[in-house]
C-alpha cells in the first residue's frame, strides 16, 4: 500500500508560518502525498510553492466550526478557487443539523458543490465526535445527496478525532457512491492502515511524515 498516496498533508494551526507552509509542502513533494491542507490564507502560496509537483492544494471552509451563512461558505469557496485551490474541505453546519433543519444542511453543501463548478473535490466534515451514531448515518446521507465528493468525519479541533468504527459507519451508509475521509488524531502508520480497511479513501493528518517513515 501506498500510504503517501492517501495522505492531506495538514497544517491548519491559527499560528502557522509562511516557513512552516513551505516546510509543509517541501515534504509534501519529497513523499508525494495526495495535497496539501492549508488555511485559506495560506492558499496561493502553497499553490506557487507546489507549482509542478502534481501535489494538490487543499482548503478548508466555514472552518473549524461550520457556523458561517450559506452565503459566506460560497464566497469563501469561490474565493478559495480563484487562490488555486483544488480541493474544499467545508464544515457543515453542525447546530443546523442538530436542530433537525437537513434541508438547510442539505442546501449549503449543494450550494458549495455548485460554487466549485466541478473544477474542485468537495469534503463535508461532519464532526462525528458530536454526533450519535444514528446522527452520524444521517449526516451521511445528506452528504450523498447533495452530491459532494467525500464524507469527512473531523476537524481535529472540536471533538474527538476519528475512530475506527465510525469509518465503518459511514462505509455502511455511503458504499462506493461517496469518497471517506477520516481526519483527526491519525498519528501512527497502523491505524492509517486499519481506517483505509475500513473504507477511508483519503487520510488528513499533520503527522503524515511519521506515517510514511
Amino acid at each position: 500500500m501506498n500510504l503517501a498516496k492517501y495522505i492531506d498533508h495538514t497544517l491548519l494551526k491559527p499560528d502557522a508560518t509562511r516557513e512552516q507552509i513551505k516546510t509543509l509542502c517541501e515534504e509534501a513533494k519529497r513523499y508525494q502525498f495526495y495535497s496539501v491542507c492549508v488555511n485559506p490564507t495560506w492558499v496561493k502560496t502553497a499553490k506557487q510553492l507546489l507549482l509542478g509537483s502534481g501535489v494538490k492544494v487543499c482548503t478548508v471552509i466555514g472552518f473549524p466550526l461550520g457556523a458561517a451563512t450559506l452565503e459566506t461558505k460560497v464566497f469563501e469557496t469561490k474565493n478559495a478557487l480563484d487562490n488555486g485551490a483544488d480541493e474544499i474541505d467545508m464544515v457543515m453546519n453542525i447546530g443546523a443539523f442538530k436542530s433537525g433543519n437537513s434541508e438547510h444542511v442539505q442546501r449549503e453543501i449543494e450550494s458549495v458543490v455548485a460554487a466549485t463548478a466541478g473544477k474542485a473535490a468537495v469534503k463535508v466534515i461532519i464532526e462525528t465526535g458530536l454526533l450519535s451514531e444514528e446522527e452520524i448515518k444521517r449526516a451521511s446521507l445528506l452528504v450523498e445527496h447533495a452530491r459532494a465528493d467525500f464524507v469527512k468525519t473531523s476537524t481535529g479541533f472540536l471533538a474527538e478525532g476519528v475512530k475506527l468504527e465510525h469509518v465503518e459507519l459511514i462505509k455502511s451508509v455511503v458504499g462506493e457512491n461517496t469518497g471517506i475521509k477520516a481526519s483527526g488524531g491519525i498519528r501512527d502508520a497502523e491505524f492509517a492502515k486499519q481506517l483505509i480497511q475500513a473504507g477511508a479513501t483519503r487520510i488528513g493528518s499533520s503527522s503524515s511524515v511519521a506515517l510514511v517513515t
